[in-house]
């Protein structure tokens, strides 16, 4: 049996590694993770990269979701007030045909159609935190007034839609331009309230009846318009969900990767001190004989 004459390297050897052991213990309970430097654990260290980058992509989600919604929801309720207009404007409009008013009478109502009217043109040019709602990327208000224009008003918007990244390779459609909602060829709203005020103004009762019934096809027209702000809104709160419950999912696959139960790590941090207390010792009574034993001369 052969004993090694001299014991030093392995006794400071077992104390370097105690205290690696025990310093890694104390990061452990003092960050609450049982890796901090990728050489602690490469396999977990190379999970976590992509871990975190998923983490910051559905951060970015959450935040286009919370920064459009507000918008869109904006979008519907605008919509919702132009509805409530035209249906007044449609019984101001049939009030006005029924043939029995006096000529003051007729133009009251005229202007108060015009005061629909006037109260519909600011709506379609509302806009939130300074962006125009129906104004498509244009940077000023969509409607401006026009006295060479049909209807008194041109549309200076862009006819631009935007489209939010809410997940990969998900994405909504968050805004119509006003040209489409308020003034499109196919159903122009506010040429339908500019007609009803030049009828009134008239007194043609079948001018005024016609003017009334494009003022109500207006109304089922405008809904449609509302009812993809209502979509979205849906696609956008169903989109927050789920992108809440990746966070969670993110969060729980980071700790069972790397991190630590406090339990655990301070019992970690009790072994170790123990085990480098040990080494320690060890070292105080070795280190002084081999010291003697160096300076004493040969016999």
């Amino acid at each position: 049996m052969q004993i090694n004459p001299n014991i030093t390297p392995t006794i400071l050897s077992d104390m370097n590694q105690s205290q690696s052991a025990l310093n890694t213990a104390l990061q452990q309970v003092a960050t609450g993770l049982s890796v901090n430097v990728p050489s602690d654990n490469p396999t977990a260290s190379a999970a976590m990269v992509q871990n975190t980058i998923d983490t910051g992509n559905v951060d970015q989600y959450q935040q286009n979701v919370n920064t459009v919604l507000s918008t869109v929801q904006s979008a519907s309720s605008v919509l919702s007030n132009v509805v409530t207009a035209l249906t007044q404007a449609v019984s101001l409009g049939t009030e006005g045909a029924n043939g029995t008013n006096s000529a003051a009478n007729m133009q009251a109502i005229a202007a108060q159609v015009q005061g629909v009217f006037s109260s519909v043109v600011s709506l379609a040019n509302s806009s939130v935190g300074g962006t125009f709602l129906f104004g498509g990327n244009g940077t000023t208000a969509p409607y401006t007034a026009d006295s060479s224009a049909s209807t008194g008003y041109t549309y200076t918007g862009t006819n631009d839609v935007s489209s939010v990244a809410v997940g990969n390779s998900l994405s909504v459609q968050v805004n119509l331009p006003g040209s489409q909602v308020f003034s499109s060829s196919s159903n122009n709203v506010l040429g339908s309230l500019n007609a009803l005020v030049t009828a009134l103004q008239g007194g043609n009762s079948s001018a005024i009846s016609t003017a009334t019934a494009a003022v109500n096809s207006s109304i089922g027209f405008v809904s449609q318009q509302q009812a993809f702000y209502g979509n979205a809104e849906n696609q956008l709160n169903s989109q927050e969900t789920s992108l809440q419950q990746d966070t969670v999912t993110l969060a729980s696959q980071a700790t069972n990767l790397v991190g630590i139960n406090l339990a655990t790590a301070a019992t970690n941090l009790t072994q170790a001190e123990t085990e480098n207390s040990a080494a320690m010792a060890a070292v105080a009574k070795v280190m002084p004989n081999t010291l003697l034993n160096y300076l004493s001369p040969p016999a």
